[in-house]
């Protein structure tokens, strides 16, 4: 028997990094899920990968920032496997460094892919996991949504907005047995992570700095964040809601 037996799950960035390694988890726990990506080529490997291993899941393509494709993709859930009881809103990009020489459109830019796009999640997501009984929805924030970030100031807002988002649904849906939570990662071995380190003045040096910032003196893998946020959809976590976790190897325990 699986954690997640009889479960549908929605990902969101489930093309690579965090969302693959937790779209395969969750399959593996006896979830049918639906991967959506912005990256076509991303989306359908992952449900490959899924598919392989005897899982159950169906790729849909979406921009989270496209507010009909985010409502699609909820619909692919309910049409296919005809419910949604977990939703992860996991999409995201990282942010420039600074922002004195920052555009306002790289502003709209993260803003729009890491915060609105959650909110298009609960939009949708939330009428759906209610007409199935109850459910569980966990959002990616970041450690730097929960203490300042002198890497992307504009980043750490982003992720700051998905903390408060997630406190304030938590309170909205508690008696609508709905649980939100969301994870918090430290640095993670993922595209987004290498692409955060490439905006820095100096890729390879802050990469180090950061690492010897942790004490667990290494970064995260993405089936550590992974199972984590397993737990917070499961029947284990059933009485937490309302929780920012932080995955980070003691980053934020300094």
């Amino acid at each position: 028997m699986g954690r997640l037996d009889g479960k549908v799950a929605l990902i969101t960035g489930a093309g690579s990094g965090i969302g693959r390694a937790t779209a395969i988890l969750f399959a593996r726990e006896g979830a049918k899920v639906v991967v959506a990506d912005i990256s076509q080529e991303g989306g359908e490997e992952t449900v490959r990968a899924i598919r392989e291993g005897g899982g159950l899941a169906t790729f849909v393509k979406t921009d989270v920032t496209e507010e009909e494709d985010v409502r699609q993709a909820v619909q692919a859930a309910v049409d296919v496997y005809g419910q949604l009881n977990i939703l992860f809103n996991n999409a995201g990009v990282p942010g420039p460094y600074g922002v004195v020489d920052v555009s306002a459109e790289t502003w709209d830019r993260v803003m729009n892919v890491n915060a609105m796009g959650t909110f298009f999640g609960f939009k949708y997501g939330v009428p759906a996991i209610q007409k199935s009984g109850a459910g569980a929805i966990v959002n990616t924030s970041s450690t730097a949504g929960l203490a300042g970030s002198v890497g992307s100031p504009i980043y750490s807002a982003a992720k700051g907005a998905i903390v408060n988002l997630t406190k304030s649904m938590a309170l909205l849906l508690a008696k609508s047995n709905i649980r939100v939570n969301c994870v918090c990662p430290g640095p993670v071995d993922t595209p987004l992570n290498i692409q955060f380190f490439a905006g820095m003045p100096n890729p390879a040096a802050a990469r180090s700095s950061f690492i010897s910032g942790i004490p667990m003196g290494r970064i995260g893998k993405p089936e550590e964040i992974a199972a984590a946020v397993l737990f917070l959809v499961s029947d284990e976590a059933s009485y937490i809601t309302g929780v920012p976790l932080p995955v980070d190897g003691g980053h934020l325990a300094r």
